[in-house]
């Protein structure tokens, strides 16, 4: 891997770490899973950098949590997050990241504003949901369909960091094209 791909991902890693300064909001109901900024720099990741260097940025991040790094939103780091209710949502992120890239290569002749939207929908998203739900049912012992109805308070914020994130490509794009990896 060029050492320039390496920067990249070195970048959106710290990117999702400066994204957890931001104050989460603690959610009671559901174990205690915070609505956190985090997502939208897992997205950008993704959209981006591309599959597989968007899933290392946030692989590279989530390896420096587990080392101990407090760089979850509330200064959270170390295993134990990883047997938190959090822990579906965490899992899902690189492979969210990835699918969002993927998509954004794979629509390449769409607008950049809407494959951006897209791949940010599903990918950080559709595909983080599918993780962390089973993982909040799991870890806060509730059934998939609680687990489920439970996550939906945070739909509305992922769908603000989806625009955010489309936003942000589209500028990028017109300014530096060749900044939007996915499309290179």
């Amino acid at each position: 891997m060029a050492d320039r791909s390496l920067v990249h991902i070195a970048f959106y890693a710290a990117l999702i770490a400066a994204l957890g300064l931001v104050p989460p909001v603690a959610i009671p109901f559901l174990g205690g899973v915070p609505i956190t900024a985090q997502t939208l720099g897992v997205m950008l990741a993704g959209v981006m950098l591309g599959p597989v260097r968007g899933a290392l940025a946030v692989l590279l991040f989530l390896f420096l949590v587990a080392l101990g790094a407090p760089f979850l939103a509330g200064g959270r780091g170390g295993l134990g997050v990883f047997a938190s209710p959090s822990v579906g949502f965490l899992i899902g992120w690189p492979v969210g990241a990835f699918v969002a890239g993927w998509i954004m290569q794979a629509t390449s002749r769409l607008n950049i504003l809407i494959a951006a939207g897209l791949s940010a929908a599903v990918g950080g998203i559709g595909v983080v949901y599918l993780f962390g739900i089973p993982g909040v049912a799991y870890m806060a012992n509730l059934s998939l369909e609680k687990a489920a109805l439970g996550s939906a308070i945070y739909v509305p914020g992922d769908l603000v960091k989806v625009v955010i994130t489309a936003l942000v490509v589209q500028t990028v794009a017109r300014g530096l094209p060749g900044a939007v990896l996915s499309r290179g």
